[in-house]
C-alpha cells in the first residue's frame, strides 16, 4: 500500500504539474507568432493584439469560476474539464489557420483561457490539502517552479516550433498541446482523485455573473491604461467606461455575496488583515514576474544578440528558477512561507539592483549570469509554496479551490498592470532611440562632381540660358531627417522601424532607412537635374537655330556680294573696253592733231614766207581751216581725255567698291566659319549634356553607397547610442520590481500567522 501510495502521489503530480505547464506556456507562446498570425490572417495591430488581451481577460475571469466549480463538483471533474477545453481550444486556434478566419481563432483563444483558468488553482488546492504534510512543500513549491519556468519560457518555445515548423504553419504552436491534453485528460480520468466539498446550498450563479463582468471590466480598464499619459487614457472610452462599470457593480457584488448561501468568494478574506497582506504580497509577485518578460530583449541588448536569441538567455534565469521553486517548497516545510518568501524578494531585489547598476552599465557575461541567477531565485522562492501555504493557513480546507482562485485572481491585477506600465518605460525609453540616432546620421550627403559640370554651367550661362542649375556646386545634398525644407523627409513608418530595430538591426535599419530615402529622393533630384539639363538643351538647340538662320542670312548676303563683285567685274570689263577704245580714238586724235599741227606749221610758214599777197589771200582760208581743225581735234582730245579720266576714276572707283566688297565677302565667310564653329561646340555641348544626364543615376548611387559608407563608419556608435537609450527604460522596469519587491518585504514585516497570535495571546 505504502509502494501504491507513493506511485499514486507521483502520478498526481505529474498530471497536474503537467496542465500547469502546458497552461502556463500559452500565456507567452503566442507572443513571438503574434506578427505572423495577424499577417497570416489579414489583420492590423490594432486588431491583432486581441489574441493575446482576449486571453487575458478570459482567464481573469475563469479563475474564480472555476475555484467555486471545483468546490462543489470535485476537483478532478472541473481540472479534467479545464484541460479538455484547453485542448479544444487549441485544436480550434490551429484548425482557424486553414479556416482563413481571425474571429474563429479569438473564440478558440477565449475557451482556452477559460480551461486555463481552471487548471493552476485546482491544482494547487489539491496539493495544499490533501498531499501529506511532509510532501506539500515540496508539492507547492513545485507548482510554483513549472508555473513560472514555463511562463518564462513560453515566447522561446513559440519562437522554436515556429523555427522548426516554419512561419508559414504557425497552427503549430497551438496543436502542441492537443496530444498533451489528450494524455492528462487519458490518465487523470484514472488516478486523480475527486476530491470535493459537500454542500447542498444553491451555486452563487449571480454573484458568478456579477463577479466575470467585474473583473472583465478592471482587467480591460486597466490594460488600457498609459501610466505615462494617464490623464488623457483615464478619459479614453477603452477606459472610464469600464472602470465605473466595475465601481458601480462592486457594492452590487458586496450585498449580492452577503445574502448569497455559498458566495463565490467570500468577502471575509478582505476583512482579515492577513489575507489582506497575503493578497497584496500576490500582487506584488505578480508586478515581479512580468520583468520577466524584458529579460530576453535585455539580454539581447546588453549582449548584442539578434531579437530572438535572447531566449536563450531565459534557460539561464529558468534554471535557477526551476531549481529554486522545489527547493523554497522544502524551505517552506521547514522555516515558514514568510522566511522563504523574504528571501525570494530579497533576492529579486539583488537582482534588480544588478540590473540596473551592472547589467545595463558594464554588460557582459559575468554581470547577466549575476542577475538571471538573482531573479531566476526570486521567481522560484516567491511564485510557488510560501503565497498558497499562507493563503491555505488563513482559511478553511473546503475552501482552498476558491481561495486560492482568489490568490491568482488577485495576482492577475499585478501581471495585467505591470506590464501596461513597464512597456511605457521601455517605450518613452524608445522614443528618444531616432532622435539620437538621427543625431549621428550625416546631414548631408557626398554626390561625385558630374562630368563637364564647372564647364557646361559657364558655357549655357554665357550663351545667355535662363534658369540653369549651378551643375558644378551640385556635389551636395542636404538632409532633413526630421521634418521639410531639405531634400528628402523620412517617414513616420520608418523612424517606427527605427524605434522597433534592436542592437544587432539598429545599423542594418538605419541603413535601410537610407536606402529608402535615396529611392524616394534621387527621382526628385535627377528630376531636378534633368530639368536643368533640359533648359539647357533646349537654349542650345535655339542657339543653332539662330546659327543655321544667320548663316542662311549670311549666306544669302555672301551671294549678293558675290553677284555685286562679278557685276562690277562686268562693268569694269566693259570700262576697260570703251576705255581702251577711246585710248586708241584719242591716240588716233592725237596723231590726227599732230598731222594736223604739222601741216598748220608748214602752212604758216609757208603763208609767213609768202610775198605774194594774192597768194597770201588764197592761202589764209586754208591756214585758218586748218587751224580751225587743229582746235578742234585739241578740243576732241581733251575732251577725250576727260572721258578717259573719267572712266579711269570710275574703274577705280568700281575696283575699290569691288575691294571693299571683296574684303566683307571675306569677312562675311570669316564670321560663317565662326559661326560653324559655334554651331559645333553647341552641338559638342548637347553631347556633353546627354552624357551628364546619363551619369546621373551613377553619380546617385555613388552618393548612397557613399552615406551607407558612412553609417558603417559609424556603426559603434549607432550601436552604443541605441544600448544606451534602451537601457534606461531596462533600469527603470527594474527599479519598479526593486521597489515593488522592497514593498513586499515591508508587508511581510506585518504578517504574523494565526496560529502565532493565538499562541501569543495565551
Amino acid at each position: 500500500m505504502k509502494e501504491k501510495s507513493k506511485l499514486n502521489f507521483g502520478l498526481i503530480l505529474t498530471v497536474y504539474l503537467l496542465g500547469i505547464f502546458m497552461g502556463a506556456l500559452d500565456t507567452g507562446i503566442v507572443t513571438p507568432a503574434r506578427t505572423v498570425i495577424q499577417e497570416s490572417l489579414n489583420v492590423g495591430d490594432k486588431a491583432g493584439i486581441w489574441m493575446i488581451t482576449v486571453y487575458t481577460l478570459a482567464y481573469a475571469a475563469s479563475i474564480p469560476v472555476m475555484g467555486k466549480l471545483a468546490d462543489r463538483m470535485g476537483r478532478r471533474t472541473i481540472y479534467l474539464l479545464s484541460i479538455f477545453l484547453f485542448g479544444g481550444g487549441s485544436l480550434f486556434c490551429g484548425l482557424s489557420h486553414g479556416m482563413n478566419s481571425f474571429t474563429a481563432l479569438l473564440i478558440a483563444r477565449a475557451v482556452q483561457a477559460v480551461g486555463g483558468g481552471g487548471i493552476m488553482p485546482v491544482a494547487t488546492a489539491e496539493f495544499g490539502t490533501t498531499f501529506p504534510e511532509e510532501k506539500r512543500g515540496m508539492a507547492l513549491g513545485m507548482v510554483g517552479g513549472v508555473y513560472g519556468v514555463a511562463n518564462i519560457f513560453g515566447a522561446s518555445v513559440g519562437s522554436a516550433v515556429m523555427d522548426f515548423f516554419g512561419t508559414g504553419h504557425w497552427e503549430f504552436i497551438f496543436f502542441v498541446n492537443v496530444p498533451i491534453a489528450v494524455f492528462i485528460l487519458a490518465a487523470g480520468f484514472f488516478c486523480l482523485p475527486n476530491t470535493k466539498e459537500k454542500s447542498r446550498d444553491p451555486i452563487d450563479g449571480t454573484g458568478i455573473c456579477v463577479l466575470v463582468i467585474m473583473v472583465l471590466c478592471i482587467m480591460y480598464g486597466l490594460k488600457n491604461i498609459d501610466f505615462f499619459n494617464f490623464r488623457e487614457t483615464l478619459q479614453s472610452t477603452d477606459v472610464y467606461p469600464y472602470l465605473l462599470i466595475f465601481l458601480a457593480l462592486l457594492p452590487i457584488f458586496v450585498w449580492i455575496e452577503r445574502r448569497a448561501a455559498d458566495p463565490v468568494m467570500n468577502l471575509h478574506y478582505f476583512s482579515n488583515p492577513r489575507i489582506l497582506i497575503t493578497l497584496g504580497v500576490s500582487i506584488i509577485t505578480g508586478i515581479v514576474l512580468m520583468g520577466v518578460i524584458f529579460v530576453p530583449q535585455l539580454c539581447e541588448n546588453a549582449m548584442e544578440v539578434p531579437s530572438g536569441k535572447g531566449g536563450y538567455f531565459v534557460i539561464i534565469l529558468g534554471v535557477f528558477a526551476g531549481v529554486g521553486a522545489p527547493f523554497s517548497g522544502r524551505l517552506t516545510d521547514r522555516f515558514g512561507p514568510r522566511a522563504v518568501l523574504g528571501a525570494g524578494l530579497i533576492a529579486s531585489i539583488l537582482g534588480s539592483l544588478t540590473v540596473i547598476f551592472s547589467t545595463t552599465v558594464d554588460p557582459g557575461w559575468p554581470n547577466v549570469i549575476a542577475a538571471l541567477m538573482f531573479i531566476g531565485l526570486g521567481i522560484g522562492f516567491t511564485m510557488g509554496a510560501p503565497l498558497n501555504y499562507m493563503m491555505l493557513w488563513e482559511t478553511d480546507e473546503r475552501e482552498a479551490n476558491s481561495a486560492l482562485a482568489t490568490l491568482s485572481l488577485v495576482r492577475s491585477l499585478g501581471t495585467v498592470i505591470a506590464p501596461a506600465v513597464m512597456v511605457g518605460f521601455i517605450a518613452h525609453a524608445g522614443t528618444g532611440i531616432s532622435d539620437d540616432v538621427m543625431k549621428l546620421m550625416p546631414k548631408e550627403v557626398n554626390v561625385p562632381r558630374l562630368p563637364y559640370a564647372a564647364e557646361l554651367t559657364k558655357v549655357m550661362r554665357s550663351q545667355g540660358v535662363e534658369n540653369v542649375p549651378d551643375f558644378d556646386s551640385m556635389t551636395r545634398i542636404q538632409i532633413d531627417m526630421n521634418a521639410s525644407g531639405g531634400d528628402t523627409e523620412i517617414p513616420e513608418e520608418l523612424l517606427n522601424e527605427l524605434k522597433n530595430s534592436d542592437v544587432t538591426t539598429i545599423t542594418e535599419n538605419t541603413k535601410d532607412m537610407a536606402r529608402y530615402m535615396f529611392e524616394k529622393m534621387s527621382p526628385q533630384i535627377q528630376t531636378k537635374i534633368d530639368r536643368g539639363i533640359s533648359k539647357g538643351e533646349s537654349g542650345v538647340r535655339s542657339g543653332i537655330r539662330g546659327m543655321d538662320q544667320s548663316i542662311r542670312r549670311m549666306r544669302e548676303a555672301e551671294s549678293g556680294m558675290q553677284q555685286g563683285i562679278d557685276g562690277m567685274n562686268q562693268a569694269l570689263a566693259k570700262q576697260s573696253e570703251a576705255l581702251k577704245k577711246m585710248k586708241k580714238g584719242r591716240a588716233g586724235v592725237h596723231k590726227g592733231y599732230q598731222g594736223v599741227s604739222k601741216g598748220v606749221k608748214e602752212m604758216q610758214k609757208a603763208y609767213d614766207a609768202q610775198q605774194v599777197p594774192f597768194v597770201r589771200e588764197k592761202m589764209k582760208p586754208q591756214l585758218e581751216k586748218l587751224q580751225k581743225k587743229q582746235k578742234e581735234l585739241a578740243r576732241a582730245g581733251k575732251k577725250m581725255d576727260r572721258g578717259i579720266a573719267s572712266l579711269t576714276a570710275a574703274q577705280r572707283k568700281i575696283r575699290q567698291k569691288q575691294a571693299r566688297l571683296k574684303y566683307q565677302k571675306a569677312q562675311m565667310a570669316k564670321a560663317i566659319t565662326g559661326i560653324q564653329e559655334g554651331k559645333r561646340e553647341a552641338k559638342d555641348t548637347l553631347r556633353k549634356l546627354k552624357i551628364m544626364k546619363k551619369a546621373v543615376p551613377g553619380a546617385l548611387a555613388a552618393a548612397e553607397k557613399n552615406y551607407i559608407k558612412e553609417l558603417d563608419r559609424k556603426s559603434p556608435e549607432i550601436r552604443q547610442t541605441y544600448q544606451s537609450a534602451l537601457n534606461r527604460g531596462f533600469r527603470q522596469v527594474f527599479i519598479m520590481t526593486a521597489i515593488a519587491s522592497g514593498a513586499g518585504l515591508l508587508l511581510l514585516l506585518m504578517y504574523r500567522r494565526r496560529r502565532e497570535e493565538s499562541s501569543s495571546n495565551d
